[in-house]
């Protein structure tokens, strides 16, 4: 396993900026294998204006793109992909398996694992799930496609 990675390194990445970036930090990672990362969900997020102002909820769109983006930190690492400078992007071309477990709520840190189950030349496979004080949250996979412009 290799070391954390600071949001500060993770811009350099993938491009990704507020208010759409939703992590906070890498914990660990295997390259090809998976990568665990972190998002510290606060009230100040622009999507909780309006989901929903009295109650606020992380909507689960992003829950998943939160685990699309920890996932496209592990193919910038893994095949040394910088998505900023090497002209290269990454889409989305399916999502699978997708299943909310438990609201997540500003002041909740979540907790994400994807693990990359399958890469055929441009298209990559991922299995991710999310916890709050280990209890699952989210869980889905998806599939991925990663193209020079």
């Amino acid at each position: 396993m290799e070391q954390t990675i600071e949001a500060t390194d993770l811009i350099k990445l993938i491009p990704h900026r507020y208010p759409i970036m939703l992590l906070d930090r890498v914990c660990s990672y295997e390259k090809g294998k998976k990568i665990v990362g972190v998002k510290n969900v606060t009230y100040n997020e622009p999507h909780f204006n309006g989901h929903f102002p009295s109650k606020p909820i992380m909507p689960g769109v992003l829950m998943i793109e939160a685990m699309a983006q920890l996932s496209a930190v592990l193919v910038a690492l893994t095949l040394d992909i910088n998505f900023n400078n090497d002209e290269v992007d990454l889409y989305f071309l399916s999502i699978e398996q997708a299943k909310f477990r438990k609201v997540v709520v500003p002041g909740d840190s979540m907790i994400i694992e994807s693990h990359w189950m399958q890469n055929r030349k441009e298209v990559c496979k991922f299995s991710a799930i999310a916890k709050v004080s280990d209890k699952v949250v989210a869980e889905s996979s998806f599939i991925t496609l990663f193209k020079k412009q």
